[in-house]
């Protein structure tokens, strides 16, 4: 899969605002408008762009949240997982290297909820131990899904 420079500006620009016309794109990368157009349904076909999505703005995300890092037992990644997934604070988890072996986003509305998943999180079966790690400012976020 190739993307070259150009590509990647036009990226950025969709990660900062993907609702910006195909004409305000164009004038930003120097390019026709069709060749913008072009380009952004080559990146969907490639599956480098796989989608869009809504951001919603901090006044209707959930106020608190916290990175809950879980030593697992041997074997139970499967269990511990369908536990995870049915908690709806829990938004994103991830398999990591190192002293922990996942990772978990948790969101929650008030402490007491946010205590109530992250007990939640550890009283299933198959994990060894959990490390919370509750948000208290966002300094920097590239990832285009906050704020």
């Amino acid at each position: 899969m190739q993307i070259d420079d150009t590509d990647r500006h036009l990226l950025t620009l969709l990660r900062d605002n993907a609702r910006r016309s195909v004409a305000e794109l164009a004038r930003h990368l120097g390019l026709a408008r069709t060749t913008v157009q072009t380009r952004i349904e080559r990146l969907e076909t490639l599956g480098v762009i796989s989608g869009y999505t809504l951001k919603l703005s901090p006044a209707v995300r959930p106020p608190l949240q916290a990175t809950v890092l879980i030593s697992i037992e041997p074997r139970s990644g499967p269990e511990v997982l369908a536990r995870l997934r049915s908690l709806p604070g829990v938004e994103v988890v991830h398999t990591t290297s190192g002293r922990f072996d996942l990772l978990a986003q948790v969101v929650a509305q008030t402490t007491d909820e946010l205590d109530e998943t992250i007990d939640r999180i550890g009283e299933a079966r198959g994990v060894r131990s959990s490390e919370s790690l509750i948000h208290l400012a966002t300094k920097l976020d590239r990832s285009g899904t906050r704020g």
